[in-house]
């Protein structure tokens, strides 16, 4: 495993947003990495910062020079330049913070692609995923996943990059970097609230797919009620990210790690504890050959957010993974969530269309209580020899339903067991 860590002075703001995005985040997980050996048992390499050329893969070039004159600002201009940006502060040293920060995500991207580590994770401040081409956005300056992603590709001709966004704020920024782009799938799960949660986009929502080439390859888990648990969480993780991510088979999976998801957050205000972050990582550990890339993002609890950060490297060292803390079926809401993606993506998956169609043929052998007496035969003879296993599995449901109308004449029943499956 691999450590990375670079911080940076406290903002310039006196808006309380502003306190919880603190040098304190940094230094106390950095801290507790030490103290209880984990950081030695790690390979800790220097941080660099990243080059013009590198943040240009994800940021304009007018962006980037306007950073760049931030260092040579007065207090004044500074508070003046943050304002044209939703929710960021502007502090003289962060134009090089963020370049320390988004050179220690490439960082770790050239030691896992290198084969000099297997996985390891960079914890970097600022954050970087609701920064966007031509603007700053949510304590985000650069955007360090998305850069990531792009070297990835340029440099090391990865053909598939996984983003997993674990982070209770969606990251707009890495959605909008790659919307049409099908050789990076992003996946987010964020307190949405039907909109009512920051940053209140509509493009937040579970029917934003992506657009032209890269339709379904952008997946979005609105959670519309606050406490969320583990159970939710992991249900989401092995009904929807992994079937899909197993279909997308990445080279590469870049996690935007950030731990507000976890209990006792202010910002998330969710009840999932930091062992389910272990089972996370442990579950994404299973692609791409292992090579995983796990960034900082949020997380302003500091007793929680150290937590999940041990939890993380921990499983990323091979650690066993503890048993699952108050594991409960998922809550309605997250169910409903839950449905509702699998249907918006249905038609771009394979993995999921089945498990539609097998859910639709579950529905069919349950909906009436003797169903058990059509032979098996029966069913078995509507299928021919077809290559492809969701024809094959349409077919099933096509004949299942056939058999049914024919032997109680409810064809009514049977279609809305049909339509709600799928």
């Amino acid at each position: 495993s691999y450590l990375a860590k670079c911080c940076f002075p406290y903002l310039t703001s006196t808006d309380p947003a502003c306190k919880i995005e603190v040098p304190e985040r940094l230094t106390v997980s950095h801290e507790t990495l030490v103290r209880t050996g984990l950081a030695d048992r790690c390979v800790s390499v220097p941080v660099r910062e990243a080059t013009d050329a590198e943040i240009l893969l994800a940021h304009s070039e007018e962006y980037l020079e306007a950073v760049k004159k931030t260092p040579y600002m007065s207090l004044e201009d500074l508070m003046e330049f943050t304002r044209q940006y939703g929710d960021v502060y502007f502090h003289p040293n962060i134009y090089h913070c963020a370049k320390l920060a988004a050179g220690a995500a490439l960082q770790l991207v050239d030691s896992v692609m290198t084969g000099k580590v297997r996985n390891g994770m960079a914890l970097v401040r600022p954050p970087g995923h609701h920064s966007m081409r031509s603007a700053a956005n949510g304590f985000c300056v650069f955007n360090n996943v998305a850069i990531a992603a792009q070297y990835a590709k340029q440099k090391y001709g990865v053909q598939r990059v996984l983003i997993v966004d674990w982070d209770i704020h969606h990251g707009q920024g890495v959605q909008y970097c790659f919307e049409d782009d099908p050789s990076v799938l992003y996946f987010s799960w964020h307190r949405y609230e039907h909109q009512k949660f920051w940053p209140h986009l509509r493009d937040s929502d579970y029917d934003i797919v992506g657009k032209e080439k890269g339709a379904g390859f952008n997946i979005n888990v609105p959670w519309n009620k606050v406490g969320m648990e583990n159970g939710d969480y992991l249900s989401v993780f092995c009904h929807v990210l992994l079937p899909v991510a197993y279909e997308f088979c990445p080279d590469l999976v870049l996690v935007c790690a950030g731990f507000d998801s976890a209990i006792g957050d202010p910002e998330g205000e969710m009840c999932a504890t930091p062992d389910v972050f272990a089972h996370l990582t442990h579950l994404l550990m299973n692609l791409a050959g292992g090579k995983l890339c796990a960034v900082l993002e949020g997380g302003y609890n500091l007793t929680s957010l150290v937590q999940s950060v041990c939890q993380t490297v921990q499983t990323l060292l091979g650690d066993p993974v503890p048993r699952p803390a108050s594991l409960k079926s998922p809550c309605i809401s997250a169910l409903e969530s839950l449905q509702c993606v699998r249907s918006a993506h249905k038609a771009y998956w394979s993995a999921i269309m089945i498990s539609c169609l097998v859910n639709t043929v579950c529905a069919l052998l349950s909906c009436l209580h003797d169903i058990i007496l059509i032979p098996g035969s029966q069913i078995c003879s509507g299928l021919a020899l077809v290559p492809d296993v969701t024809k094959a599995m349409t077919s099933i449901v096509q004949h299942v339903t056939t058999v049914l109308s024919n032997r109680y004449n409810n064809l009514d029943l049977i279609k809305s067991y049909t339509f709600c499956s799928f």
